[in-house]
């Protein structure tokens, strides 16, 4: 099993999307993201792929998709979690969201590279908080507001042992 690490951004109030794409621009967390999933397979659901600006080099785009017509240039394409983990094999795999692909890799998930903003966000996709009795934090870097973007962290969790 590769170590799979959920990569995401969210506002304090849950926020993660808008209208299938990010409701702000995070420069800051737009290079985090790249860092931490550089070499690493990215499984993603089809409107995350669909929102991206197009491939994402040095990365691999597995897509789980319920619908099997679906096809894209450059994407490689899941029914499901244990397909999705079987194409991208190797050591480690960033989950980076949809709403609906994170909670269904949470449970098989071994850290959260999650972007705080602090700050609420209009949006229409949501995401609960990772659960404290599952998750421990263990760095987190903290970013005052800037040039008009809101003050955010970088947080790492682990999953807690019982």
């Amino acid at each position: 099993m590769p170590r799979i690490a959920i990569v995401v951004a969210r506002a304090e109030n849950g926020v993660i999307g808008k209208d299938g794409k990010l409701p702000w621009h995070l420069p800051a967390d737009l290079k985090h993201f790249k860092a931490v999933t550089q070499g690493a397979p990215m499984i993603m659901g089809r409107k995350t792929f669909e929102s991206l600006p197009g491939l994402l080099p040095g990365r691999r785009h597995i897509v789980v998709t319920r619908d099997p017509l679906w096809r894209a240039a450059g994407a490689e394409v899941a029914r499901g979690v244990e397909e999705a983990l079987a194409l991208a094999g190797g050591e480690r795999v960033s989950v980076i969201g949809g709403a609906e692909i994170i909670r269904l890799f949470e449970p098989l998930a071994t850290a959260w590279e999650l972007t705080e903003l602090h700050c609420d966000a209009d949006g229409d996709t949501f995401l609960d908080p990772p659960n404290p009795q599952r998750w421990r934090e263990t760095a987190r870097a903290r970013h005052p507001a800037e040039n008009g973007h809101p003050p955010f962290s970088f947080v790492h969790l682990e999953r807690a042992t019982s």
